[in-house]
């Protein structure tokens, strides 16, 4: 690994860590440990298989030649041809729209986050449903 990529991971890694503290103090005293810990995990666990779906359909549309491809700007209708091969392959699907870094951008303008994100999970976990992977949630 190289010297730019041990820094440019360096870097993601302090980023994360100073919003998730920004988060712990926003919420000191408001939130009990328990749930806070809840929250903060399934959080990061929402941000990860949103980015690990969007590079897999993203490195998949390059390898196709697919140039610049971006999972993350393309339509939901479109994004729906291939449900089926990340449902077979990943174990479930996100819509473009719900990713996390789509969500993270109208988040402070959403006034029915909660509503939303509650929607999104659901939605996450419905897309496994007759797949093999529908009982590992």
């Amino acid at each position: 690994m190289s010297d730019a990529v041990k820094q440019t991971k360096e870097q993601e890694r302090s980023e994360l860590h100073k919003s998730i503290w920004k988060i712990a103090e926003d919420l000191r005293g408001m939130v009990d440990g328990w749930d806070f810990k809840t929250y903060v995990l399934g959080t990061l666990f929402y941000r990860y298989i949103s980015e690990n779906i969007a590079k897999y359909i993203d490195d998949m549309q390059n390898n196709a030649g697919v140039v610049n491809f971006r999972f993350a700007n393309l339509d939901d209708a479109k994004a729906e041809r291939v449900r089926q091969k990340c449902v077979d392959e990943k174990g479930y699907f996100i819509k473009p729209s719900e990713l996390f870094c789509n969500v993270l951008a109208s988040a402070d303008s959403d006034e029915n986050l909660n509503t939303a994100l509650q929607s999104i999970f659901t939605g996450i976990e419905g897309s496994s449903k007759g797949s093999h992977s529908e009982n590992n949630w």
